[in-house]
């Protein structure tokens, strides 16, 4: 890699370079896992109630939507001996580490502040860390590919993102189940078997983020002016104010991807946070306040599963995505990915056991194997080289908004408009995904000359 093609064009890299270069994205998607899969429960436990768990879960989308522009700006605009993109994956995964091992803890440090405001503490400090450690990812991936290999980077990179997810989203459930360690717990405290898979998220997440920093190189600003001779890298730096500028200036294929992704994470958004309070309820029959008991820690761990197997689904499918890209094109394959979410989200409602529940999370894995492939293999063709890291963090402004607004009207729509019944939320999840799919026949031409 350090050696300059004579055509200045970018060489194709092996499938394990591919690899190495998202390997860290297995961990922050375990510890994601773990979060996404856990954090309603923890926050219940320390006293949350079900209708506000939506307000404590903005904290995710405030901190994407405030740091991962300005990470990619300055990623941007970084050089260093460890390269542009690499200080930020090691940063974030430090900070990320720290707070995945103190969230399920919150309860010792009841002599300074409540547990339910230290739990959402941790949450907020995991989300922002999780963000800066994420946003370069994708950036990188556009830096080191050429154009021919960059769906296949995606591809990877999604595959990468469901084995960790799976491997976060399983540990409660096996620790439990088959190493012994408790599921239950006093009030107030959280399960064993939830805070060890923790500790394991913080290990993993960790090891994986330092594989990538030092097994990946970065090209160097001159390599890059190489590969891109047409565009403009050295220009007159406004400082954060540009943002504003480029999120002004964004291409038109952006924003209609914008569209589609506002729907799409509206209904992720509910998914996560409303399952376990939904198949609690739903299925288990349990009210709203039953917290504690052990068919509550059920629920919560086979919402795990479920988690689980739509990465499971997703892992595999991201595999056979770039293919499907060949056949169908990568809109129509948008398309039927979250239209198969959506009808299996609205399925749900009829479902009363939990093993069926199982069918609608395949379902699921389809739709969020493309959502994290699909977007941005056409939006990296459409975007230019020296703004690769700014523009897909401003893109990340099209999946923060719709959590923000979720999190501000679903708790109170689950309360005032479904009387408590979180199982609406999930059905609404459903009518958002075939909202998104509808929506991706107004995304048109993503080539660079589009913009």
């Amino acid at each position: 890699m350090n050696t300059l093609p004579q055509n200045r064009i970018k060489p194709q890299l092996s499938l394990s370079q591919i690899f190495n270069m998202s390997f860290g994205f297995l961990g922050i998607q375990f510890g994601f896992a773990l979060q996404t899969g856990n954090a309603s429960r923890i926050l219940q436990t320390f006293g949350a109630d079900v209708e506000h768990l939506s307000l404590f879960w903005l904290a995710a989308p405030i901190s994407g939507m405030l740091i991962q522009p300005i990470i990619g700006y300055y990623s941007d605009h970084t050089w260093t001996r460890l390269g542009r993109r690499r200080p930020y994956f090691l940063a974030g995964a430090i900070i990320a580490a720290l707070s995945l091992a103190l969230m399920p803890n919150a309860s010792l440090f009841t002599l300074f502040f409540p547990p339910l405001l230290i739990g959402a503490g941790m949450l907020m400090l995991m989300d922002a860390s999780f963000n800066v450690a994420m946003e370069p990812f994708r950036a990188l991936v556009a830096d080191n590919l050429p154009e021919n290999q960059r769906s296949t980077g995606f591809s990877v990179q999604t595959f990468l993102i469901g084995t960790g997810a799976i491997m976060g989203s399983f540990l409660p459930y096996v620790l439990a189940e088959y190493c012994g360690i408790s599921k239950v717990a006093a009030a107030g405290k959280v399960p064993d078997n939830v805070v060890y898979s923790f500790y394991a998220g913080a290990l993993v997440l960790v090891t994986t983020l330092l594989w990538t920093v030092f097994t990946t190189k970065e090209y160097s600003p001159e390599e890059h002016r190489e590969f891109n001779p047409g565009e403009q890298h050295q220009e007159n730096h406004r400082g954060l104010m540009s943002i504003l500028t480029d999120f002004a200036g964004m291409p038109k294929v952006m924003i209609r991807l914008g569209i589609v992704q506002f729907f799409s994470w509206f209904a992720l958004f509910s998914m996560w946070v409303f399952t376990t309070p939904a198949i609690a309820q739903h299925i288990y029959k349990l009210s709203p306040s039953d917290t504690s008991s052990a068919a509550y820690a059920d629920a919560g761990n086979w919402t795990g599963i479920l988690f689980g197997i739509y990465n499971v689904v997703s892992a595999v499918y991201a595999v056979f995505l770039p293919s499907l890209f060949r056949l169908i094109g990568k809109k129509n394959a948008h398309v039927f990915s979250l239209s198969a979410a959506g009808i299996g989200l609205l399925s749900i409602f009829y479902i009363h056991d939990v093993q069926l529940l199982i069918y609608p999370m395949i379902a699921v894995g389809l739709a969020w194997g493309s959502i994290l492939t699909t977007p941005y293999a056409i939006l990296s063709n459409a975007i230019p080289a020296h703004k690769m890291g700014i523009y897909m963090g401003l893109f990340n402004f099209f999946i923060t908004l719709p959590q923000l607004v979720n999190g501000f009207v679903g708790g109170y729509m689950v309360k005032y408009l479904f009387n408590g019944h979180a199982i609406y939320a999930l059905i609404t999840a459903g009518g958002f995904m075939l909202l998104a799919a509808l929506s991706t026949f107004l995304v048109k031409g993503h080539s660079r000359q589009n913009r």
